[in-house]
Order: C-alpha cells, then sequence, then structure tokens
C-alpha cells in the first residue's frame, strides 16, 4: 500500500463515489476507489448506545467527517468474550442504557439517510443475531442500510446457514483472522467471506497497544495467499504510527478501542468533535 494514504486523505465522498462497482455495494466500491488511488482506508468502530443512544449519531457522523470509509456499529452484548476494558466498559453502559439491536437498526438508519454512500457494518456477537432471527435481522439490517455483518464468535465451519441470508440479500459477512489461524481455517474464511477479511494483529482481546507485533506483515501476507477480497488489519491500533505501518500491507487499517478511549475521557460537549479530530489525525 502506498503512504499516499496520508498525503492525499480519501475521505468518504471521494472513497466511495465510484462507478468502478454498483453504487448499491457499497464495500466493494470503497475499497475499488482505494486500490485506485493506491491508498489504504481507515474503518472505525463505535458501540451504539455508548454513552448514550442519543449521542450516537453525531458521533457516527465525527467518524466520518474525520475521514473514516467504513463505520462498524458494535451491537453490545452481555459477554464480550474478545473485547478489552475499553469497550467491555462501552457495551456494559449502553446495556445500562436499555439499547437493543432494534435501536442499532435505527442508529443505521439515521446514518444512511445522512450518509448515503459509506459503509456500515454491524459488529457483534452471534447470539444477538440468532435470538432476533438470521432471516429477520438480515432484512432489516438491509432496509436500514446496513452491508454487512462482523460476527465475533461464529467460526466458518458453523457459519453457512447465516451465510446464505446474507447472500440472499446482498449483505457481506465479514470473518476474522487470528496470527494463530491454520491454513484450513484460512481456506474456509475464504470459501465464505465477502467485503472484506478482519485479520486481527494479535492473540489476544481489543484494546489499544504502543506497539504492533514484528510478524504482523507475515501474517497478512500468509492470508493474502488464500484471500482475493481486500484484508482490513485491526487490533490494538492507536497511533498514526500504527496506520501508516499497517497501510504498507493491508488495504485497511481498523481502530476501535482508541476511539473508545476518546470519547470516555471527553466532556459531553467536545466528545464529537476530538472525536473527529483524532481520526483526522490518523489518517493525515
Amino acid at each position: 500500500m502506498s503512504l499516499n494514504f496520508f498525503r492525499a486523505r480519501v475521505g468518504p465522498e471521494e472513497c466511495l463515489k465510484s462507478n468502478i462497482v454498483p453504487t448499491t455495494d457499497r464495500i466493494s466500491a470503497c475499497f475499488s476507489r482505494l486500490k485506485l488511488a493506491a491508498t489504504s482506508g481507515l474503518v472505525t468502530y463505535i458501540p451504539v448506545g455508548y454513552p448514550s443512544l442519543a449521542e450516537t449519531p453525531g458521533l457516527v457522523a465525527a467518524l466520518i467527517e474525520g475521514g473514516a470509509c467504513i463505520v462498524e456499529l458494535g451491537v453490545p452484548f452481555s459477554d464480550p468474550l474478545a473485547d478489552g476494558a475499553t469497550i467491555q466498559r462501552a457495551t456494559h453502559q449502553a446495556l445500562l442504557n436499555g439499547v437493543t439491536l432494534k435501536d442499532c437498526l435505527q442508529v443505521a438508519s439515521t446514518a444512511r439517510a445522512r450518509f448515503p454512500d459509506v459503509p456500515l457494518v454491524f459488529m457483534g456477537y452471534y447470539n444477538s443475531f440468532l435470538q432476533y432471527g438470521l432471516e429477520a435481522i438480515c432484512d432489516d439490517a438491509i432496509r436500514a442500510g446496513v452491508d454487512g455483518f462482523i460476527v465475533i464468535d461464529l467460526p466458518p465451519e458453523e457459519a453457512e446457514l447465516f451465510s446464505s441470508h446474507c447472500k440472499r440479500v446482498g449483505a457481506s459477512l465479514i470473518f476474522l483472522l487470528a496470527p494463530t489461524s491454520t491454513e484450513e481455517r484460512i481456506e474456509k474464511v475464504a470459501a465464505l467471506a465477502s467485503g472484506f477479511v478482519y485479520c486481527v494483529s494479535v492473540t489476544g482481546v481489543t484494546g489499544a497497544r504502543t506497539a504492533l507485533p514484528p510478524d504482523l506483515s507475515d501474517f497478512v501476507n500468509r492470508v493474502r495467499k488464500h484471500i482475493r477480497i481486500p484484508i482490513a488489519v485491526g487490533f490494538g491500533v492507536s497511533q498514526r504510527e500504527h496506520v501508516l505501518a499497517i497501510s504498507k500491507v493491508a488495504d485497511a487499517v481498523v481502530v476501535g478501542s482508541a476511539l473508545v478511549d476518546v470519547v470516555e475521557q471527553s466532556d459531553a460537549n467536545g466528545r464529537a468533535e476530538k472525536l473527529r479530530a483524532y481520526v483526522h489525525e490518523l489518517v493525515g
């Protein structure tokens, strides 16, 4: 990936308004535009309902206005096994606020009305979607303007049913791969994944870190031998230097916990602006 990502930032308008692929496929349009510009994109995560449901649409807008090309909307869950302390606190507060999956759909619908071309992805745990109903959540998500799902605890071996519903409505099913993933697991993900593949940079939970693992490039290159769709790398990304390093080997960089930290540490009146500024700083 070129460091032009930082010299000439590709914002949401430039990133997504492309005639290379049908405009209804927002994720593919985003990555096609990034590829044409020889740049990497920034994927951002925000938990719906934190610090409040009323504030979430404004925070989503701040992410996009700061330069995010894709936004992951975190669906609060009571047992977030892959999340570190920062996101656990945030999702716990969202649950205390009474946030439901229907609320997440409403936030997505609000964001879609304001930003018609920006990809939105639900990120959550399988039980939330299963309890809602797999067919129903796929139908309702598409109606709300959601482009895909990242289901953190859904392995490819058990994903065929959900995958079939996603394919039926045209939603992407985005899988995670870890440095410990075997060649067999990578092949299984390659057979089912759409949109992009999320490579977890470390074998651990989410959370901002001071350094990236030294073997990250080897891991991404190993995955790329099997995967024909874009690759995004996340977990632990918190600094511009991290984004610079990942942009050399991946199609996108994912930032989550560091963004939640900004929200947590900001006064209510300045949260959106500080979040917007932090994202802008990350993309340069």
